[in-house]
């Protein structure tokens, strides 16, 4: 209703649900390329300006944004440009970086669904011509490989693509290339030894998604800022106010955390 809503005002469908309907990658990864840049200037420069910066930076930085999953920085920073090429920045709001999602991915990866600890895992596996076969989203499921290999070897092999490519690594490509690469990936033209890559596309979306529009407490979905977009009130005590009410009633959203802090 919110979005039928939405798209009755603009009078546009934005871009970004135009990805989300038909995953294709172009539009988005050009969407997203201003944020990249800024995002990873600043990275930059906060290694250029010395080790009195540093140490503030670190005072400062809020430890929901430490890497607990990702060792190589090189891995992150490619998680990081395709989260923002799935879920970029546009007018309706902002995009996977500046949600956090990159740091949502790690922390899950980190966690028992990295290793798919709660998973019934007992073999015999698919393989992988036969995963083939399967449903995108089911490719995950049935490999031997857990969540945490396939990222790091989906990451790194569409690192490796870019250099092999452009000559140049993934995360300082152009738009253009990194949306070449991704498209690539979707359609199951990367070889990857664990799964078919579209396989571990399927797994990137979901993931990134849910970054989106989780509740903050998981470390996605900085300042709720996903539940703004979608008008979402998220985990609100009760609804008994307005649930007589015909009209759509705008909901100030309220996170999990709330609960915790106010005990």
């Amino acid at each position: 209703m919110t979005e039928k809503n939405n798209s009755t005002q603009n009078g546009h469908d934005p871009s970004r649900r135009n990805f989300l309907k038909n995953t294709g990658l172009v539009v988005g990864g050009v969407a997203g390329g201003s944020l990249l840049g800024g995002f990873f200037t600043n990275q930059s420069r906060s290694n250029d300006e010395g080790k009195e910066n540093t140490e503030t930076d670190s005072k400062n930085a809020h430890p929901a944004r430490a890497r607990m999953f990702f060792g190589r920085y090189e891995d992150f920073i490619v998680l990081a440009h395709a989260a923002e090429l799935i879920f970029p920045k546009d007018d309706n709001g902002p995009g996977a970086i500046e949600l956090d999602v990159p740091y949502y991915i790690d922390k899950q990866l980190a966690g028992t669904w990295g290793v798919n600890g709660d998973d019934y895992r007992q073999g015999p596996y698919t393989e992988l011509e036969k995963l083939k076969k399967l449903k995108d989203d089911d490719k995950a499921n049935h490999t031997r490989s857990n969540r945490g290999k396939i990222f790091l070897e989906g990451l790194r092999k569409m690192n490796a693509e870019s250099k092999k490519r452009f000559d140049i690594s993934f995360d300082e490509a152009s738009e253009e290339q990194k949306s070449e690469i991704m498209s690539d990936l979707e359609n199951g033209k990367l070889e990857m030894k664990s799964i078919p890559s579209e396989g571990f596309f399927a797994l990137l979306k979901q993931a990134t998604l849910e970054g989106a529009f989780c509740d903050p407490l998981y470390g996605g979905n900085k300042n709720m800022a996903g539940w703004h977009m979608k008008e979402f009130g998220g985990a609100q005590m009760s609804y008994a106010n307005v649930i007589e009410s015909e009209e759509f009633v705008k909901m100030e959203p309220v996170s999990l955390t709330e609960y915790q802090r106010n005990k």
